[in-house]
């Protein structure tokens, strides 16, 4: 036996849990993301295993050689057509073709902008259904990119029926994992007055300097009382 068959033999024989942790399609894509894997790395961890003579990647190259190295032609393969190549069976290719249709769908959903806010009157208008008819005091936080629209919003803090405490340090690393430049505050009082007692000009005041250290602007903090509002920015008290 050569020297060089020798080796071939033995490569073909090593399994993925023995290449080093850098190598491994799924632990590479914990430690850089999904795109710094090639598409044989992608299709890998679909496949999830290989046979007795090749390894996930093996196989996936062997599917995208066959297929031109094309994923589009490979995505038009039949079920049947998938499983008479060696390897890969029924539940590799139910697999295979299901995370194809995924991407078919996600394509075919109609585009749809995230509202953006221009003044205070549209944040109320909003927030308002999330408020109504509740007895008690809830935060709430509007997180927005470069161009005002919404990236998220969530409740942050629920009170009682005449105050709610909020954490700074929670909303600002939300908005940083969010990549957030701009938040608005909202929060309701039960009682109908919306005006800021002094408990609610303090917190806008700590949220205004937490939020300025890390570049995330605190556009406005809106209280909303029944069909009434409040806007910090519209009273110039940011």
């Amino acid at each position: 036996m050569s020297g060089s068959f020798f080796y071939c033999f033995m490569a073909s024989n090593i399994k993925i849990k023995d290449w080093s942790i850098e190598e491994r399609p799924r632990e590479k894509m914990l430690l850089n993301g999904a795109k710094a894997l090639n598409n044989s790395e992608l299709l890998a961890i679909l496949l999830r295993s290989g046979d007795t003579e090749n390894t996930a990647v093996d196989l996936a190259r062997s599917l995208l050689s066959i297929n031109g190295n094309s994923l589009k032609t490979l995505s038009q393969m039949s079920f049947e057509g998938l499983c008479k190549i060696k390897g890969v069976g029924p539940s590799k290719a139910t697999t295979i073709l299901a995370a194809f249709e995924i991407a078919n769908r996600i394509f075919s959903e109609p585009l749809t902008e995230a509202p953006q806010i221009t003044c205070a009157s549209d944040a109320a208008s909003l927030m308002k259904p999330h408020f109504r008819n509740l007895l008690h005091e809830e935060c709430w936080v509007i997180y927005l990119n470069r161009q005002n629209r919404v990236i998220h919003k969530e409740c942050v803090s629920k009170g009682g029926t005449h105050s709610t405490i909020l954490d700074p340090k929670i909303i600002i690393k939300k908005g940083v994992d969010k990549l957030a430049t701009g938040i608005i505050l909202f929060h309701n009082h039960p009682s109908g007055n919306p005006y800021p007692g002094e408990e609610d000009r303090r917190q806008t005041r700590l949220l205004k300097e937490a939020s300025a250290m890390l570049d995330i602007s605190l556009i406005d903090h809106i209280i909303i009382s029944e069909d009434k509002y409040y806007s910090f920015s519209e009273n110039s008290k940011l």
